[in-house]
């Protein structure tokens, strides 16, 4: 699990004496804990059961500062969490719990996540990690969280794929794209940080 951390480095002292172990375990926790809070800034659509939500946010960011496995642990954690009964998942019209709402509409993009967290993470650690390679690294997840938001979406109601492509996917585009910006940020800001921590 040790691999799955960044280096020594970049922590601070109190931090690198606590056992890899536990930073791992600690990190799962964490990220667990900012995806159920991002799930509770969510505004319903009148035109799609898929609600606006921070989410996405939180899967972006976790995969831009965490490694690829631990990424997609605490993503699965997350799941679990809300898969047992947790109240982590954004709240729908019709008030869902459990595997009912993990396999409801927007069941699709929740699956997604730890596959999007892990490829966000590999990708942006295959390049320089500069701004703009954080853009692209969280586009590319963001597109994958959409499309198979989208294909579920229209397996479930059977809906055409226009449809199901305008009310999954072009509708949360302006909003992703703030998110995928936002995430980039924090990620090269911390980037940065850590180079010049190391610097010092």
């Amino acid at each position: 699990m040790q691999r799955e951390l960044s280096s020594p480095a970049s922590m601070p002292a109190s931090w690198t004496n606590v056992s890899p172990w536990l930073r791992s375990a600690g990190a799962v926790i964490l990220g667990s804990l900012l995806l159920a809070v991002c799930a509770r800034v969510s505004v319903p659509l009148w035109f799609t059961p898929v609600p606006l939500s921070l989410q996405p946010f939180g899967v972006l960011l976790l995969g831009l500062v965490l490694r690829p496995r631990l990424a997609a642990t605490a993503l699965i954690a997350y799941l679990a969490e809300g898969a047992a009964g947790l109240p982590v998942f954004a709240p729908t019209p019709v008030p869902m719990g459990g595997l009912v709402h993990l396999l409801g509409p927007t069941g699709g993009y929740l699956l997604a996540y730890p596959m999007a967290g892990a490829l966000i993470s590999a990708h942006w650690r295959r390049t320089r990690r500069s701004f703009s390679m954080a853009l692209v690294s969280a586009a590319l997840g963001d597109m994958l969280i959409l499309v198979c938001g989208a294909a579920w979406l229209r397996l479930e109601a059977h809906a055409a794929a226009p449809a199901s492509f305008a009310t999954a996917v072009l509708a949360f585009l302006p909003g992703d794209a703030l998110k995928v910006a936002a995430s980039a940020g924090i990620a090269a800001g911390w980037q940065r940080f850590n180079r010049h921590d190391r610097r010092g």
